[in-house]
């Protein structure tokens, strides 16, 4: 084979430190819009964002030349300051994240998903979900670390 071909979509969670509730609807569309220029300038692909008041999803397509963590490094970076700066002075983002790999035939239902969170949430907690997706994708974790 005389070429390379990928296919990476990730599906990307993070919340605020402590998951406080920052992220307040009236400035929250313009996080998102924020997170997605970002991803543009780190060379990924924004292809849905969403969130509540105290994490975000992305779903991101990214490139064989991406580290997770180094993008996640830098998305986090850059909009915990710009969020800080012009909305929330205190604002942070917790240290951790959650990255899962999707399929391309699954990205339009993933991109639903993330645009209800704000209804998915009036009937599913958080750390709920995240525990639902941790063991939907087989992923090891210690409860501690979601409390």
């Amino acid at each position: 084979m005389g070429s390379t071909y990928l296919s990476l979509h990730y599906h990307i969670i993070f919340s605020t430190k402590h998951r406080r509730p920052l992220i307040h609807a009236r400035w929250r569309g313009v996080l998102h819009e924020y997170l997605g220029g970002t991803v543009r300038g780190l060379n990924g692909v924004a292809r849905s964002i969403g969130g509540v008041d105290d994490h975000v999803h992305l779903l991101v397509s990214l490139d064989a030349n991406h580290r997770i963590k180094d993008f996640l490094r830098e998305l986090k970076k850059g909009s915990s300051i710009w969020a800080a700066r012009n909305h929330c002075p205190d604002f942070a983002w917790q240290e951790g994240y959650a990255a899962f790999t999707e399929s391309d035939n699954r990205r339009e239902e993933l991109r639903r998903y993330i645009e209800s969170q704000e209804e998915h949430h009036r009937k599913v907690p958080f750390i709920e979900e995240l525990r639902r997706l941790l063991e939907e994708h087989r992923v090891e974790y210690d409860p501690k670390y979601l409390e």
